[in-house]
């Protein structure tokens, strides 16, 4: 079991083209810990705005009646690639993870891969 300190770091450390990472709670829109981002790029204004994604896919699946639970969202810009994985279990309700990616350098797949695993692993 890791930490939010220690998953985060490993995101940014194992997923290729990861440039930022989040813990986020989308019930309060507050980024619980962050790594990497740059000037130009702030990853607690980013993680914040994401909450409203969540809970508008949430609501959304709510008023269609899909039963179905949301393994991650992904938004894909012209540059990069944004990633969403919400946490199952050991206290994660209403957390995800937040992944921001180059999309020069990243591999969609192994990212998504690699973020499962370490959500399987974050004891929150």
């Amino acid at each position: 079991m890791t930490n939010t300190e220690t998953a985060l770091k490993e995101a940014l450390a194992s997923i290729e083209g990861a440039t930022g990472a989040a813990l986020v709670d989308y019930t309060s829109g507050m980024a619980l810990g962050t790594i990497g981002g740059s000037k130009g790029f702030d990853l607690t204004v980013a993680a914040a705005g994401n909450t409203d994604v969540v809970r508008a896919k949430l609501r959304t699946m709510e008023h269609l009646g899909l039963k179905g639970d949301i393994e991650d969202i992904l938004i894909t810009l012209s540059d990069q690639y944004h990633l969403i994985r919400l946490i199952k279990g050991r206290g994660g309700n209403g957390l995800f993870l937040y992944l921001v990616l180059d999309q020069k350098r990243a591999n969609l797949a192994m990212a998504r891969h690699q973020l499962k695993r370490i959500e399987a692993d974050l004891e929150v």
